[in-house]
């Protein structure tokens, strides 16, 4: 680890300066020789670090959602060319620069810090070898040397001698229980974390191998700096612990502001915000009227819960806006219910046997009683058949004496002209 913080040696002069302009604010408050004010400086350092890395996490996020989407993409794109491993590199980079995406984003935060981390641990070093470095000059050294947290000085390891805790001041037991309880706290922070990321801000719908390599480093990252925690003097563990907390906070706010699409998360995101339209009768807020602009701008490439949060709106009356607001609309819940209606095929109610059994009686009695009026007007029209053929010849021309014969038209006929009789 020391050869490792000695390539980062050109770093240490102004993570020092930082330092020591930090412990010069909190030792007038807290006393210059107190752990509190080494402490507090080490943490204001990694704020001020994490607040310049905030672009670099903006990108983190976008590239690790853009990951999300594209792993469908790039499954079809391995099995395709599973056997010609240039053609599927050639695809991949093809892929991730028509969609913008880096994956090196993702690691982009860590790699940012590595520097800092590093440059922080050799000036420690420095420090519990009694050596000056940087702009911390003897009697800086000397007050860092007698700071301690809770009992365990801010150059001590885990993994330190008797002799050398005694010889800044300390004992042994306290210097393994405060960092014992460091190593599990930042242990815990980092899986937590990484937790939090995978059960509410992932589109669960979506089943790749990328979920389950980021589910394997929920366990596997914590391990890690578990182990390497016991070889960490106690500054650099407030260092970490702390960055790993900002990343926790960090990460607890996005994922309430701008969840990822179709994870559990945006569920919640959206139920809160339907609740607040139907109290207030308007979206506040620039970042919530974004988000409703989005979802109206997929049009019907929204997901279910987009769905679900559009007709909620419908129910209530409300109508979402391309502009990201939202106005009263008392035919759009009426024609959403009617879409639903019609959507929805309600299934008949189940009979018992009973009721079927006397269906189907009636249905035999409706039927038998049709037939049998069917065979009485045919036997009404066969009998007036009969009654017709039965009459004589006579008869029918007495009734209709007027009746023109065959060949001769209906009607009066005109008296024959006189020549003609």
């Amino acid at each position: 680890m020391d050869t490792i913080a000695s390539l980062f040696s050109f770093i240490t002069w102004p993570v020092s300066w930082v330092i020591v302009q930090f412990h010069r604010l909190y030792g007038a408050v807290f006393g210059a020789n107190t752990g509190w004010a080494w402490g507090l400086s080490i943490v204001s350092l990694v704020v001020l670090i994490r607040i310049c890395l905030i672009p670099l996490f903006v990108k983190q996020i976008k590239s690790t959602r853009n990951m999300q989407v594209l792993q469908p993409k790039m499954k079809a794109i391995q099995e395709r060319y599973k056997n010609d491993r240039q053609r599927q590199s050639e695809e991949m980079m093809k892929l991730y620069k028509e969609t913008g995406t880096n994956p090196l984003s993702s690691c982009l935060p860590i790699l940012a810090q590595s520097p800092f981390f590093f440059a922080l641990y050799h000036v420690l070093s420095a420090i519990a070898s009694g050596k000056t470095i940087g702009v911390i000059d003897q009697p800086l050294l000397d007050s860092a040397r007698q700071a301690h947290i809770f009992g365990a000085p801010l150059a001590v390891k885990f993994m330190d001698t008797e002799a050398k805790a005694q010889a800044l001041g300390a004992s042994l037991t306290d210097v393994r229980v405060v960092t014992a309880v460091m190593i599990v706290l930042m242990s815990a922070s980092q899986f937590f974390t990484q937790r939090q990321l995978m059960t509410k801000n992932v589109d669960l719908t979506v089943k790749t191998p990328y979920m389950q390599q980021q589910k394997m480093l929920m366990y596997i990252f914590p391990l890690i700096f578990a182990v390497m925690g016991i070889n960490f003097p106690v500054g650099v563990l407030v260092y970490w612990l702390t960055t790993n907390v900002w990343t926790m906070g960090q990460q607890m706010y996005v994922i309430n502001q701008n969840p990822t699409p179709g994870s559990k998360a945006q569920d919640q995101y959206l139920g809160r915000l339907l609740k607040s339209v139907i109290a207030h009768g308007e979206v506040r807020g620039r970042t919530r009227r974004n988000m409703i602009k989005r979802i109206v701008s997929k049009g019907p490439d929204r997901n279910d819960i987009e769905r679900k949060f559009i007709t909620g709106l419908a129910k209530q009356g409300f109508a979402a806006q391309e502009d990201g607001t939202v106005i009263r609309s008392d035919s759009a819940a009426l024609a959403e219910d009617e879409s639903g209606a019609a959507q929805r095929r309600q299934q008949p109610k189940r009979q018992t046997k009973a009721q079927r059994q006397t269906g189907t009686a009636q249905q035999a009695g409706s039927r038998a009683g049709t037939s049998h009026a069917r065979a009485k007007t045919t036997q009404k029209k066969s009998d007036a058949s009969q009654d017709d053929t039965s009459k004589p010849a006579g008869s029918t021309a007495s009734g209709s004496s007027r009746q023109a014969k065959s060949g001769q038209r209906k009607g009066p006929q005109r008296p024959k002209h006189p020549s003609k009789k």
